[in-house]
């Protein structure tokens, strides 16, 4: 099998669905301009000249414009895969979203499908507090939309082919150090993540987690950056005869709780690390799970490592410092420990 970077794998899904299905097409801008780099991260780069501007739709800047066209041209029975160069515009367009998209399949009485897809680079890159954010936590809190969050490429391509083929609203974040340097860009601090993905038609079913590392000591639930982090911490611990279990839910919404619950059942503790804001974030939500379903499996409280709740600063060292790190992650696994 090839190994692929995850803008790699994601473009491939793209190009597949786009064989596969006539309906599908990708709207955003600078995703298709003839030079261009293919969007902001290189995933869409090649795809116009092969499928040409009626189905890679350049669009103006306008987050609003984007997102009510895609939500139209679901309706209608096409398969749009829509881009925001960066997650925090997302806010531009949050009437289309969280009114329209979200809810018009269920005012509709099933009668209306919005079968969208919405693309949305997210995390702290050094680009300063609007470029930064980390949103996907928040969408979990409007009902009728879907929140997938790939960490590997094999993942991001599965996952991906499942989303456009769901009926139902997706939003897709995609981190941007995760992306890989292969190409005409390259992120500061991006993490060269090649992963085996097979050349077949294959998908992922959105609603399952993936145990990346098993454990026996301490239970990490973390996503995107935070699950490699996670990973590099755990490879480290091990060393000291520590075993943690790392866990990547892979999707927010819908969200398997049972093989977080199972892995509880068995290290008894819980760690979960995320680049979001702590109040009131996606790790308040894995913590109230946990404490209702499997308190009396715990020998320790359920603890969250996130972002401080303060704006992502544009300084490369307070970016790092706001920010989970490795040795953070270390830090709490040892104070839960003891």
């Amino acid at each position: 099998m090839p190994k692929l970077t995850i803008a790699e794998a994601i473009r491939e899904a793209l190009r597949e669905e786009m064989m596969r299905d006539s309906s599908v097409f990708l709207i955003g801008e600078d995703i298709g301009i003839p030079g261009g780099w293919g969007g902001p991260f290189t995933v869409t780069q090649g795809l116009a000249e092969e499928f040409g501007h009626e189905r890679v739709i350049d669009t103006p800047i306008s987050e609003t414009g984007i997102v009510g066209l895609a939500i139209g041209a679901a309706m209608m029975g096409f398969r749009p895969v829509a881009e925001v160069q960066y997650c925090d515009f997302l806010f531009c367009a949050m009437d289309q979203i969280a009114n329209q998209a979200a809810k018009l399949r269920y005012m509709s009485g099933g009668q209306v499908k919005v079968p969208l897809v919405l693309r949305a680079p997210t995390g702290a890159t050094g680009r300063g507090t609007q470029h930064a954010q980390s949103l996907e936590g928040l969408f979990i809190h409007i009902p009728g939309l879907k929140v997938v969050v790939p960490s590997t490429p094999y993942d991001a391509k599965g996952l991906l082919k499942s989303s456009i083929r769901d009926d139902n609203p997706v939003l897709f974040f995609e981190h941007k150090l995760l992306y890989g340097s292969r190409g005409a860009r390259k992120e500061r601090a991006g993490i060269e993540i090649l992963g085996e993905v097979p050349e077949e038609d294959y998908t992922i079913p959105l609603g399952i987690a993936d145990v990346k590392r098993v454990g026996k000591d301490i239970t990490i639930v973390a996503k995107l950056l935070m699950l490699h982090r996670s990973l590099e911490a755990a490879e480290e611990l091990s060393k000291e005869g520590i075993e943690v279990e790392v866990i990547d839910p892979r999707t927010l919404v819908p969200f398997d709780k049972e093989t977080i619950i199972n892995s509880v059942k068995k290290t008894n503790r819980l760690l979960i690390v995320d680049e979001g804001p702590k109040t009131g974030g996606w790790a308040a939500e894995v913590a109230a799970i946990i404490v209702e379903e499997a308190m009396d499996y715990l020998d320790a409280p359920v603890r969250r490592l996130c972002t401080y709740d303060v704006p992502i600063p544009f300084s490369p060292v307070l970016e790092s410092y706001v920010i989970p790190s490795k040795e953070r992650i270390i830090q709490a696994v040892k104070e839960m420990l003891m």
